[in-house]
């Protein structure tokens, strides 16, 4: 599957998912049985973001209520499909830019391609996740810079 070890990766490696991602249906699976807090503290912290705006501005989310839960805890279906749809993205971000410092700047600067908007910006909905998506593909195949 498109990006899996990246994926796993910006999870928290193999102690925190320890499924095998081989196709979407191991994704709804891994959303349907909950993804651990750890996993989406790990995702932050390679974004180069703080918790209280990944949990505000994207997950909608008050910080304190993400920051009571336990490293251990699952996250609900809902948050953790949307922690791993970002995941998808930031995966993407991550193979084209083949450096994560360099991966975190792009994702933080307001890009022409989408309306002047910052990546990072979009990625509280589906919609700007997969504008952001189009935008890394269309930078991998050279139509975009």
């Amino acid at each position: 599957m498109l990006h899996e070890n990246s994926l796993v990766y910006l999870l928290g490696g193999t102690d925190l998912i320890r499924e095998k991602i081989k196709s979407a249906f191991d994704l709804i699976t891994l959303s349907n049985q909950g993804i651990k807090k750890a996993s989406l503290d790990a995702l932050v912290s390679h974004m180069g973001m703080t918790k209280k705006s990944f949990a505000e501005d994207i997950l909608n989310l008050s910080v304190k209520t993400l920051e009571r839960k336990k490293a251990d805890d699952v996250l609900d279906k809902y948050t953790s499909s949307h922690v791993i749809e970002v995941t998808k993205v930031v995966a993407h971000a991550f193979e084209v830019f083949e450096d994560e410092e360099k991966m975190q700047k792009w994702l933080n600067t307001p890009n022409r391609a989408l309306n002047q908007m910052k990546p990072l910006d979009l990625f509280y909905i589906p919609t700007g996740l997969a504008m952001v998506d189009n935008v890394l593909g269309r930078i991998e195949e050279g139509v975009y810079s």
